[in-house]
């Protein structure tokens, strides 16, 4: 079983994140990682915070000579920021009198953490409640996705839409009704993806997006959107239906759940599928060349919540930001009247972010399932036991139903 643990506040002193499950020799840079930190950071609307921090993880514990030891992993991120808010994220207490925020936004986690957790004051809610947390997930989720790497699983992510601007294309029709090539790495949509400041497969598309992003800047608004993350290269047998908590779509769905501002997940078609016959629902199994394989892949890789063998796909909505230039209307805590809503600095569209976020945590729920099936203490021992059971799969299958 492999867990991740973070610590931390949006404007304190460091993120923190702790990584425990992972087999030892499994080859892991702080430079990777930071690869990925930067991705994150990346994308046309986000905000002045972006402009002052250049995520870096920092390895304190559980590598050594460049290879994960089997213990856990400890890794540090500083906030550049923390220098301007000492006195106000102080952990010992102080003689200054500081302001307390008594006005909650709508859409945001501050009338409910205060609600919840008996503060008096939203700065409590704010700071932990804040994406800023995800900067951590996605140093834990990048260890998995290293893992998964070694077995020829890839992960990779773009924007489809923003602001409900959609691209004249449908690339996700090739990934549900299966005509990419045999060797498709989902490394190589992100690959693409990330040479649009938008994260888009289309240059017509992101010129729209852009414009708008503009227009909600001008007129103090933000921006939501939706987003495609695919993992190449998944085994079969990954997940079971035996127990609810152990489908792995119900694993990835709440994995996606969690990332600030995530409304809507589904896998494969998902929706659409609920408006369509049966007949043009299901995946055709096929027999090509004495291997089984499907027509299609409308299940998004997954059925019964185990994994097919072929991509999975993930689509998510990701609403707009909360915080609002031109706020909205809220209420004064501390006089109980009506009051626009808080200011609080932010981003103006984040979806781009989010995608990759989503890569991270997709990477994550990949490799807990596969770490269950193929266990090893050693990345030499899961090798063997994945090498095994991939040589005799489909052999298996025949010697069963053999007549």
């Amino acid at each position: 079983m492999i867990r991740f643990l973070t610590a931390g506040e949006s404007h304190g002193k460091a993120l923190t994140v702790i990584v425990d499950g992972f087999p030892s020799n499994l080859k892991i840079s702080e430079d990777y990682i930071n690869s990925q930190l930067k991705r994150r950071q990346f994308g046309y609307g986000r905000g002045l915070r972006m402009k002052i921090e250049s995520d870096k993880a920092e390895i304190l514990s559980g590598v050594r000579f460049g290879k994960t030891l089997g213990s856990p992993v400890a890794m540090l991120i500083l906030n550049k920021d923390w220098d301007n808010w000492q006195t106000l994220m102080s952990v010992e207490s102080i003689n200054n009198k500081v302001e307390k925020i008594s006005i909650p936004r709508p859409g945001h986690a501050d009338l409910v953490g205060v609600s919840k957790y008996n503060f008096d004051d939203i700065r409590n809610s704010i700071e932990r409640s804040s994406a800023r947390e995800t900067a951590a997930r996605v140093a834990a989720g990048t260890i998995a996705r290293r893992l998964l790497e070694d077995f020829g699983i890839t992960i990779g992510s773009f924007v489809e839409s923003i602001g409900g601007i959609y691209p004249e294309k449908n690339f996700a029709e090739k990934l549900y009704h299966n005509k990419l090539p045999v060797n498709f790495f989902a490394q190589s949509i992100s690959d693409k993806s990330d040479k649009s400041l938008v994260r888009v497969l289309e240059l017509e598309q992101e010129s729209k997006i852009i414009r708008k992003i503009k227009s909600a800047k001008k007129n103090g608004d933000t921006l939501g959107g939706t987003f495609f993350t695919i993992a190449s290269g998944v085994p079969v047998g990954l997940g079971s239906f035996m127990n609810y908590d152990t489908k792995l779509d119900a694993e990835i769905a709440q994995s996606f759940m969690s990332i600030n501002a995530v409304k809507a997940v589904e896998i494969g078609e998902g929706f659409l599928l609920a408006e369509k016959f049966g007949s043009k629902s299901h995946d055709e199994i096929i027999l090509k060349k004495d291997i089984i394989g499907r027509k299609t892949n409308r299940a998004g890789g997954i059925e019964g919540g185990v994994s097919t063998g072929l991509p999975i796909i993930v689509r998510a909505a990701m609403k707009p930001i909360a915080t609002l230039m031109s706020p909205i209307e809220s209420v004064n805590l501390s006089t109980m009247k009506k009051v626009d809503a808080r200011r609080e600095r932010s981003d103006f569209v984040a979806v781009p972010a989010c995608a990759v976020i989503a890569e991270s945590m997709l990477a994550w729920s990949i490799a807990k399932f596969f770490l269950q099936k193929f266990g090893g203490d050693s990345l030499e021992e899961l090798k063997d036991n994945y090498s095994s059971y991939n040589k005799k799969l489909f052999g298996r299958i025949k010697k069963n139903f053999k007549r």
